[in-house]
């Protein structure tokens, strides 16, 4: 009669690619020859028949030939009347009225479906399962990940990874401060950065390599702006390199501080100069020498505004924001009873 997959999963015959999915994980890894190292023979057997029980009743061609004539019919043993088939199928012989099918590599599906391409990939093929040789190397290469990677798999249900292979996981960004002073931030400029990494060989020894990395600011970047330099981590088996990130920083400024695009200083001046007229003058980012003359009585709070001499504006650096002028008034700390009688005179209503 043939060997019945459905029993061999322990499933119905009408179970469907979730059921079917969920039992060959559950056998698999219950009778992979590395997890019964005291039975090896036994499990060898038993797990190249559950990939074989997986790999045709997941095809729904070769279930519906299984199905129809059995494992002999799909086997070619029995030649089923007008099975001809599509021409080039994988499991069709020279002769379109019989089916050849050849099972494929039990490691090979084990892989397929779980995505440990490696280590299970570089142990050696399973083959027919007998190699004394090919079961010792598999064995003791696989002995170094001892059981944890049978149990620390996830549950089955809802896994939509289960049948393609893992893609390596990315390391987290490594992030660095990059203090910068406001003029290189008015003016742009570029910044060498020498780091050092590891890397891997061709043959996947770790070495160490130094490298510098030019970091472009462009005029008007602002406290928090990040530059990424993708991949630029250590490498490691299995491990994408983590990317580098360089966070923008403002150093603090001795006459200038930032809000936005606009550039804030603070000018002390006299009581006198506040009440008639006075003139500031300011240094730029860039080293010119602006001359700013103030008519107004300068009040508490008030701000003189120097339009456009401010910090460029990324997105377009031919604009800027503007300079604002705020005023510390220093006040007399006494006054002669002369000079209260005058600013009475001067002021008084």
């Amino acid at each position: 009669m043939g060997v019945d997959y459905y029993k061999v999963l322990q499933v119905e015959r009408g179970a469907s690619d979730d059921e079917l999915k969920k039992a060959y994980r559950k056998l698999a890894m219950k009778w992979h020859p590395d997890k019964n190292p005291n039975n090896k023979k036994e499990a060898e057997a038993k797990f190249k028949q559950i990939s074989e029980a997986y790999e045709v009743l997941s095809d729904s061609q070769k279930r519906a030939v299984y199905d129809q004539y059995g494992e002999e019919g799909l086997k070619g043993q029995v030649p089923p009347p007008g099975a001809g088939g599509p021409s080039g199928s994988s499991y069709y012989g020279g002769n379109p009225s019989t089916f050849q099918f050849n099972p494929r590599n039990a490691d090979d599906i084990f892989a397929e479906f779980f995505g440990f391409s490696s280590p299970f990939s570089s142990m050696g093929g399973m083959g027919g399962m007998g190699g004394s040789a090919e079961r010792g190397t598999r064995g003791s290469r696989f002995g170094m990940f001892g059981d944890d990677i049978f149990g620390s798999y996830p549950p089955f249900p809802g896994e939509a990874s289960m049948h393609v292979p893992q893609r390596p996981s990315k390391a987290p960004p490594i992030e660095n401060r990059l203090p910068c002073n406001l003029a290189d931030l008015y003016k742009g400029t570029s910044k060498k950065m020498k780091i050092s990494r590891e890397i891997l060989d061709a043959g996947g020894r770790t070495m160490v390599v130094e490298e510098i990395l030019t970091i472009d600011i462009k005029p008007g970047w602002k406290k928090g702006t990040k530059i990424t330099f993708p991949e630029k981590g250590n490498e490691a088996p299995h491990i994408i390199p983590a990317d580098i990130v360089f966070i923008i920083d403002e150093k603090p400024h001795d006459i200038f501080t930032r809000d936005g695009n606009d550039l804030v200083m603070t000018q002390k001046i006299s009581l006198a100069e506040a009440l008639t007229e006075c003139t500031v003058s300011v240094t730029t980012l860039d080293g010119r020498n602006l001359t700013v003359p103030i008519n107004n009585v300068i009040y508490p709070g008030y701000e003189e505004v120097v339009p456009r001499e401010g910090m460029p504006i990324p997105k377009d650096p031919s604009k800027k924001g503007n300079l604002r002028i705020k005023f510390s008034i220093k006040f007399p700390s006494r006054l002669t009873s002369e000079q209260k009688a005058e600013i009475k005179r001067l002021l008084g209503s």
